[in-house]
């Protein structure tokens, strides 16, 4: 039993059901199950983004850029969708994930091939991506008005009780799940996040498989910008802005460690659905805004202590006092 509460993932799930709980106790209908499966759907698309940082920072790398990517994905789509809507739906969200990966893959390749930081590059691409948005929509919306309704109802439509982009989420975290954990590729982000020197001796290709990393990043984001564009219905250059910070935020809570090499699948999406439940549970009780971004960032910080004090290895005691 002791052994089972030293898992980051038992202590975040007693913690979101606490927060249910005080929160419930004012508010009776916020445990209602309709409104915990709001909730879920609201928290789908971090779930997705969580997912792919976790796997860039598994590597010892990170990804600033995931937020920029997502939001000039979703401005192509949208004005794809726009200017084509007889393209069918499903060809569209195909579109979304080639260039989000595609833009992962630049990430990738300048981390791979020129050896600069990730987070050098990312800082870099999150500005170039932003600006691209800018330039290609010329400062302009794409709203509501301009989409096909199949592009909008597509992820609002309910399967087995469960909206469309709840399912995403759940096919992502089962994907993603796989291929941390029945793959060579996904051994290999843990491998070279712990030792990347030993790593090199057992024939991993370091680079390769950071590239491999952002690339993931990058195709989940490209998916992410469809489903936040037809979630939204709008497309404009400020969509998503400073949301890499929720999303790293997620991971970190979660139990990722920024050093690499630890986090679990569970535990990145356990960390979104915490920040998803505070930041529903916030407003209800009468949070101001300024309080929940404290709130957010005291809970950063202490899970990033709590992740430096679980990775602090014990030393070998060789002397002992009489």
């Amino acid at each position: 039993m002791k052994s089972l509460f030293k898992h980051r993932e038992i202590w975040l799930g007693l913690a979101i059901v606490a927060v249910i709980l005080a929160v419930t106790l004012r508010f009776p209908r916020f445990s209602e199950p309709s409104n915990l499966l709001t909730v879920f759907n609201d928290t789908s698309i971090l779930m997705m983004l969580a997912l792919g940082q976790m796997a860039v920072i598994l590597t010892r790398c990170i990804d600033l850029s995931m937020a920029s990517n997502l939001a000039l994905t979703g401005m192509i789509v949208a004005m794809a969708n726009a200017a084509f809507p007889f393209i069918p739906v499903p060809l569209l969200i195909l579109g979304c994930v080639v260039v989000g990966a595609a833009l992962g893959a630049f990430n990738g390749l300048l981390v791979w091939k020129l050896n600069i930081p990730a987070i050098v590059v990312t800082l870099g691409t999150l500005t170039i991506f932003r600006g691209l948005v800018f330039v290609i929509s010329g400062g302009a919306w794409v709203n509501a008005a301009q989409m096909s309704p199949d592009f909008i109802q597509l992820q609002r439509s309910v399967f087995l009780g469960l909206p469309v982009l709840s399912w995403f989420a759940i096919v992502v975290a089962a994907l993603v799940y796989v291929l941390m954990t029945r793959t060579p590729l996904g051994r290999a982000f843990y491998a070279i996040g712990v030792n990347p020197t030993a790593a090199v001796y057992t024939g991993i290709d370091v680079g390769k498989t950071k590239f491999y990393a952002f690339v993931l990043a990058g195709a989940i984001s490209g998916l992410a910008g469809y489903l936040w564009i037809s979630r939204y219905v709008i497309a404009s250059v400020e969509v998503a802005s400073g949301y890499e910070l929720n999303i790293i935020a997620a991971c970190v809570i979660g139990g990722v460690s920024i050093a690499g090499g630890i986090g679990t699948v569970g535990g990145a999406l356990l960390g979104a659905l915490f920040l998803g439940v505070v930041n529903n549970a916030l407003p209800v009780i009468g949070v101001s805004p300024f309080w929940q971004m404290a709130i957010s960032g005291a809970a950063i910080l202490l899970a990033v202590v709590l992740n430096a004090r679980g990775e602090r290895s014990k030393g070998r005691v060789i002397l002992r006092g009489a």
